[in-house]
């Protein structure tokens, strides 16, 4: 067995930025990414919400 066929870097080099981002830009991104969630998540939580007819005040 020949280990010649086999490239000496096994793990393929990804999403290396031509020019590597600085703390921070990438907190920036990632707390506009997180404010983008919890607006979301805010108007899901402030949605009309289904009215149950097996509550405790069904009668």
């Amino acid at each position: 067995m020949s280990q010649e066929a086999v490239p000496e870097q096994a793990v393929p080099e990804q999403a290396v930025p031509a020019q590597p981002k600085g703390l921070l830009q990438q907190m920036e991104e990632l707390m506009a990414a997180l404010n983008a969630d919890l607006s979301q998540l805010d108007a899901d939580l402030s949605g009309p919400r289904p009215t149950r007819s097996d509550g405790p005040d069904a009668a």
